[in-house]
């Protein structure tokens, strides 16, 4: 049995609206049909488990519900909907399309929102899961009892590759674990993802075999076509590399569990357009459901913002974001590396420290928090590593700066909250 969370509102009938739901999405339609038998239905039609009702709504989460919904409020409740095993399998497009399919549709409703979701034992072992994960990423990067500090290659789009180049070799000499190609960074004409390899690779090589340490890069390798994407993994990995970015919403499901079946390479999860998903909060899915899918499919590191972000997450979602992307599906393995960034510079590491429970299993991602530190790149990185350690042994950061120069250079400049 799958076990979908809907967080629906109406000026009606939530328990009509309910049951309509769990019709709709399995056996019924709009009228009787010919061998809809009871016990076909007792076979797959969905059924409603539970209804939680909660406070009215003041005003309706899409307006042209109706004058009904417009003058006044709108009632409001979690309902639990049943779907048979049977009637899904364990396919993640059956699934997605169950939980979305025509629910959105229903004439009523004036918000719906997919809040949670429970799988049966049967996905267990069904999907590939994470190759390497937390652990793996801890090996790879030979971090083991602090945060994995990274750090993004800015501007996004203009670099060529041999100034790129000169950029991952100040990083790298700096002590930063890991970096990686921006988003936006795929194969454009000014620096297709063949030269920014052979730019960067030896760099990387070059300093393993010197110190034991090899950084790592992530990079962009996403395509709409699984067949190019994979001739990107390979350069990749012919190359030396151990990293990619994937940009999930734009290669979608099809285009990761190819990618996932034949990678040697960690595949760090871009989540760009899942706020078309989740920005209203009584319409589209919650974070928590969507990032069960992507980890089934195998992704092992999670972008998930961060405290303070420059974006209009808050930071209570930051913190449910964390909690899911940790919190085992069915085992710890199939938890994703969970990546802090999105205007992160060293100045949020002790609200992320205390708001994570005192966990250093997290990837810190900062673009200009580090390359536009005053002192330069290299710097950056040293100051957010500074700022870390400050965190940690519980030290005020104004404190720690004293005898910090990095730290106190970079609070001078992104104390304002100036990173990007």
């Amino acid at each position: 049995m799958i076990v979908l969370t809907y967080c629906i509102e109406t000026p009606g009938n939530i328990e009509a609206l309910a049951a309509k739901i769990a019709s709709d999405q399995s056996t019924g339609t709009f009228v009787a049909l010919a061998g809809e038998t009871e016990e076909l239905k007792a076979r797959v039609a969905a059924r409603v488990l539970a209804i939680r009702h909660l406070p009215d709504a003041d005003r309706p989460s899409v307006p042209e519900t109706g004058p009904e919904a417009r003058n006044g409020p709108v009632k409001r409740a979690d309902v639990d909907i049943a779907f048979p095993l049977d009637a899904i399998g364990t396919d993640l497009s059956a699934l997605m399309t169950i939980a979305i399919g025509g629910t959105f549709s229903i004439k009523g409703l004036s918000g719906i929102r997919v809040v949670d979701m429970r799988l049966p034992e049967e996905y267990r072992g069904a999907h590939p899961g994470p190759q390497f994960g937390v652990t793996g990423s801890r090996r790879l990067t030979a971090v083991a009892d602090r945060p994995i500090i990274g750090t993004i290659v800015k501007p996004a789009l203009g670099l060529r590759p041999p100034e790129t180049a000169a950029m991952v070799q100040e990083l790298i000499a700096a002590g930063v674990d890991f970096i990686k190609d921006d988003e936006k960074l795929m194969s454009p004409a000014y620096s297709p993802l063949s030269e920014r390899v052979r730019a960067i690779m030896p760099l990387i090589l070059d300093h393993e075999q010197k110190t034991g340490k090899k950084v790592m890069y992530a990079f962009g390798i996403s395509h709409a076509d699984p067949d190019e994407m994979m001739r990107n993994h390979d350069l990749v990995a012919n190359a030396g590399g151990n990293c990619a970015v994937v940009n999930i919403n734009s290669i979608g499901f099809g285009g990761m569990a190819y990618l996932r079946k034949r990678s040697s390479l960690v595949l760090h999860a871009h989540r760009n357009g899942w706020d078309i998903l989740t920005r209203h909060p009584g319409l589209g899915m919650d974070f928590k459901v969507w990032q069960q899918f992507w980890r089934l499919l195998g992704v092992d590191q999670f972008q998930i913002n961060g405290i303070a972000s420059k974006y209009w997450e808050p930071d209570w979602s930051f913190v449910e974001s964390f909690k899911a992307v940790t919190t085992p599906i069915f085992s710890p393995a199939d938890c994703a590396l969970p990546v802090a960034g999105s205007g992160q510079w060293g100045g949020q590491a002790p609200e992320t420290f205390r708001r994570t429970g005192r966990t250093v299993d997290l990837l810190y991602l900062c673009g200009g928090g580090i390359v536009s530190h005053p002192d330069g790149p290299g710097a950056g990185v040293r100051a957010v590593q500074q700022a870390w350690q400050a965190a940690v042994q519980d030290i005020p950061l104004a404190d720690y700066a004293l005898s910090h120069v990095e730290l106190a250079r970079s609070i001078e400049k992104f104390g304002g909250g100036e990173a990007a």
